[in-house]
């Protein structure tokens, strides 16, 4: 019999041991109390409730002040109903405020509440977590509506200079393609935007199997804001695009040559500047002055970055300058170039 019971008695020990081992690895915290809210054992309590042990303590001191009070009226709850309670408490800590889901259970036998049990588990990375999500999902709405009113601007406008239906569909696919490709770049970049060198490229790409034979990159590699990706890379589009039909990408002999500099008196403002150096077309290029490619980079483009830009068609050939305020772009590194 005594044999028994001192096997019993281990196994309670035993048993007693691996609860404690197992509230630890999950991170619950207990405490249980009588009905007049005495403590008469606690486990697994983190630095914030108390860092001493709380046998003996009345009541729930040991938190402020307000959340004591929130705590303390749910167990009385408890106490009158006989139904569990639940609430979250904030805790100030050294790395920040945390959060604690708390339960508050009557304790009962017979019919009758012998004390109250109090769970709690932190909550904080779970509660931040939900918190990056919703700032995520704004943003997600944010920037969907902003780049709903570029498309509408841009099937407006092309709208505006398209004779016909075809024109339209063909001019609108190119450019919402230009938009997609520009999106997919700010998009690998967790948003926040993407570089002038790899934006100009996957734009020239699109329509030139081989720009590099005919094609010049100087300058700096400014790292582009979301929107200024976006619009510096349609206006890209659409000098590409021109010159394919009727510039330097249409001859073998052409060149263009692509730019972005601080001037000394830009007053933190970068100049993006497309050159092509060849006799062009100019009577078919003037004729499209008024149509959306030039609407675009001298309207649209300027406007959208708070920026200037300036269109020069002669008999040298195209020049392009786009000036884009501080605040659209950052400087990463510097490209080889005069």
């Amino acid at each position: 019999m005594r044999a028994r019971e001192r096997s019993g008695t281990s196994i309670g020990r035993n048993v007693s041991s691996s609860l404690k081992r197992a509230l630890k690895n999950i991170g619950v915290l207990v405490i249980y109390q009588d009905n007049d809210l005495n403590v008469l054992w606690s486990e697994n309590l983190p630095a914030l409730w108390s860092r001493n042990d709380l046998s003996g303590h009345k009541g729930d001191g040991y938190l402020p002040g307000s959340e004591a009070e929130r705590l303390t009226a749910a167990k009385h709850a408890v106490l009158q109903t006989n139904k569990p309670q639940t609430l979250q408490i904030s805790l100030d800590g050294e790395e920040g405020v945390r959060w604690f889901d708390v339960w508050v259970d009557p304790d009962c036998r017979d019919g009758v509440t012998q004390g109250l049990v109090t769970t709690a588990i932190d909550v904080t990375e779970h509660r931040r977590r939900e918190q990056t999500l919703r700032a995520l999902l704004r943003e997600v709405s944010h920037r969907s509506k902003n780049l709903l009113s570029i498309i509408q601007s841009i099937a407006t406008q092309t709208g505006r200079y398209s004779r016909g239906i075809d024109g339209f569909l063909a001019r609108f696919r190119g450019r919402l393609q230009s938009l997609a490709s520009s999106q997919d770049l700010v998009t690998s970049s967790n948003w926040h935007g993407a570089g002038f060198r790899e934006l100009v490229a996957s734009q020239l790409l699109r329509y030139c199997a081989g720009p590099e034979q005919n094609f010049r990159l100087e300058g700096e590699d400014p790292y582009l804001s979301p929107n200024a990706a976006l619009h510096v890379g349609l206006a890209v589009h659409e000098l590409t695009v021109n010159s394919v039909s009727f510039g330097a990408f249409s001859k073998p002999s052409g060149t263009v040559v692509v730019s972005a500099w601080l001037p000394p008196d830009g007053n933190g403002a970068l100049e993006f500047v497309w050159t092509e150096k060849i006799a062009l077309d100019i009577e078919t290029l003037k004729e499209k002055e008024e149509r959306f490619g030039t609407v675009a980079l001298k309207r649209v483009v300027p406007a959208s970055l708070n920026g200037s830009a300036n269109l020069t068609i002669d008999a040298q050939g195209l020049e392009y300058r786009l000036l884009i305020p501080k605040g659209n772009f950052e400087i990463n590194r510097p490209l080889h170039g005069p």
